[in-house]
């Protein structure tokens, strides 16, 4: 099921994927001046990222959350439930430098960022000629495409079997003898996609990848986590 809304420059779409029909939104043409983030992200102090992710981050100008959260509220509006104020938990510029053959094997697995369904992840590209964006995955032996904290025992002692048994490399891209793509959002310049952070998803991250530590010449987005209250 997809419905869209446009408005002058911006387009928000609302998909349902999986067999679990999560929501997933997307919103083109989501910041008015997408080069000025560019700018600012290249003079932005990156530092090694946390939670495992494969590069760097940086803080993001004061203005950006000010800016967009209304934005954002527009876009949810019911689709994740009843929303009366969201809650930044953190937000980031965000630029993958790790090359494949450095990861180690919880990189090269999809992942969840939070348990809870009130708990919702925003990623925003920048990058110029770089169109890699996210997957989402279904895990073969269980079925399971979310992640909570009643599934979380079953599916990590499955998982950790399977992984000790052939460890994964690399990014993955598409379907895997352990995880079945179900949708992918691309990763389109000045694009927003939000979905909540218990789905199991990936960085797309294609061969033609540039993992370069410049923001000018890299994957650049901005990854925000939000709460629903």
């Amino acid at each position: 099921m997809i419905a869209c809304l446009t408005m002058t420059h911006r387009t928000t779409t609302r998909h349902r994927i999986g067999a679990e029909a999560e929501p997933l939104i997307t919103i083109d043409g989501f910041a008015v001046d997408p080069a000025a983030l560019r700018a600012a992200a290249i003079e932005a102090a990156f530092d090694s990222a946390d939670h495992h992710y494969p590069g760097l981050r940086a803080p993001l100008p004061d203005t950006y959350l000010r800016d967009q959260l209304p934005v954002i509220a527009q876009a949810l509006g019911r689709v994740f439930g009843p929303c009366r104020r969201l809650h930044v938990v953190d937000a980031r510029f965000s630029l993958v430098t790790t090359p494949p053959g450095r990861l180690d094997v919880r990189q090269s697995l999809p992942h969840v960022d939070a348990y809870g369904r009130e708990r919702i992840a925003l990623v925003h590209y920048l990058s110029l000629g770089c169109r890699d964006g996210t997957a989402f995955y279904r895990h073969r032996a269980t079925g399971f495409e979310t992640i909570d904290e009643t599934r979380a025992p079953a599916y990590f002692d499955r998982l950790r079997a399977e992984v000790e048994d052939a460890p994964p490399t690399g990014y993955i891209v598409g379907d895997t003898p352990l995880f079945e793509r179900t949708a992918v959002a691309q990763g389109d310049y000045n694009r927003a996609v939000l979905y909540r952070s218990y789905l199991l998803h990936s960085g797309d991250i294609g061969p033609d990848t540039v993992f370069s530590t410049d923001p000018a010449a890299g994957r650049l987005t901005i990854t925000a986590f939000l709460a629903v209250e």
